[in-house]
């Protein structure tokens, strides 16, 4: 039998470590790798080649939306099953359009998440129940968002200015020039019509880059 050969990505070790263990029991499925941020999730993803990714959305440094959007360059064939806490459909939008395959809630059964990952690995779609009613509202509504109009890195920087981070730091983590991050965050301000930290900051948590 070809097992699913699975990464696991989330910031808590407790969650991987039973993830890890109701995952690990199955006959069919092989945890290879695990990773605590998305961009640590990035580079294992593109070393391990696993078929599917249990993917945090929340995640610091680099979240699980903007990891899943990058894995298409990195590991194209690996499927990615989102994990979360929210059922706010933002949170799914975001991420199924990323290229999720699947949005599982964090408190949702074993079997559960043993069905989710089936499903996803054979390329069928999963949503949690719960979250199923809000996905089809939002649907409806058919909402223009203004994070649309940022380029992967804007969102990159956004989150960390969400979080906190100074230019410097940011620099640091990107290896970009100070001036580099500073340009950076007058287009994000400039792009999404808002004026200071404290509105990024909002705008963030709206749109599921932050908690």
């Amino acid at each position: 039998m070809k097992r699913i050969r699975i990464l696991l990505a989330d910031d808590h070790a407790v969650v991987r470590q039973g993830f890890k263990m109701i995952l690990g029991e199955q006959p069919d499925m092989e945890i290879v790798g695990e990773a605590g941020n998305g961009r640590e999730a990035l580079q294992l993803a593109e070393s391990l080649k696993p078929d599917l990714v249990v993917m945090d959305v929340a995640m610091p440094e680099l979240n699980g939306i903007e990891a899943t959007r990058r894995m298409i360059d990195v590991a194209p064939h690996a499927r990615v099953l989102a994990l979360s806490m929210h059922k706010d459909s933002v949170y799914v939008r975001e991420v199924l359009r990323a290229g999720a395959r699947g949005y599982l809630l964090k408190d949702s059964v074993a079997a559960d998440l043993v069905f989710a990952v089936r499903a996803v690995a054979q390329g069928e779609g999963y949503i949690s129940p719960a979250v199923s009613n809000a996905v089809l509202d939002d649907y409806r509504k058919h909402v223009t968002n203004p994070i649309d109009l940022l380029t992967s890195r804007e969102r990159e920087v956004l989150q960390m200015l969400a979080e906190g981070k100074t230019n410097k730091e940011i620099a640091v983590v990107l290896n970009l020039s100070v001036y580099t991050v500073d340009a950076h965050r007058g287009r994000i301000m400039e792009k999404l019509n808002v004026h200071s930290i404290n509105e990024l900051v909002r705008f963030a948590v709206r749109n599921g880059l932050i908690d």
